[in-house]
């Protein structure tokens, strides 16, 4: 392929959906693109404004936390496993009030009650601290929310 097709496919990719440097550079990897055309690309792509990393992070933090229902934790995760450099995520998570990922939390606890089987209360508080644990909230969101049920 040539630059102007790879320039070409990505832009019309970037048109449809948020996409980060790190979701660029994987799809061109597949393509077996040179790293010094993959290099151009992605700096006609930033300076094009078809990618800018604080945006997809405000849009990425904003959907996993209404509607994968994540916490902090696992939003954190999921972009350093973007590359997405912390000084850029870090403010956006920040202004995330703690209400918001209670309010998340809070529903989910109580579906999952629901549906655990347990032989006492503190069985129970073991089983919905660590399933809020491993949603990414962080042990004082989870010890409140379980004190509200």
């Amino acid at each position: 392929m040539t630059q102007e097709q790879i320039i070409s496919k990505l832009t019309a990719v970037c048109a449809r959906a948020e996409h980060c440097k790190d979701d660029m550079l994987r799809r061109m990897q597949r393509w077996q693109v040179d790293e010094a055309t993959q290099r151009e690309v992605i700096s006609y792509l930033v300076k094009e404004k078809y990618i800018d990393e604080e945006r997809y992070a405000r849009f990425f933090i904003n959907d996993k936390i209404k509607y994968n229902r994540w916490g902090r934790r696992k939003v954190e995760q999921a972009l350093y496993f973007k590359h997405i450099p912390r000084e850029v995520y870090e403010p956006l998570l920040d202004d995330v009030a703690n209400e918001d990922f209670e309010s998340v939390l809070l529903p989910l606890l109580q579906n999952k009650e629901k549906s655990l089987k347990y032989a006492n209360d503190y069985e129970k508080r073991m089983k919905l601290l660590r399933f809020a644990m491993q949603r990414g909230f962080s042990y004082e969101q989870s010890d409140k929310c379980i004190n509200m049920l």
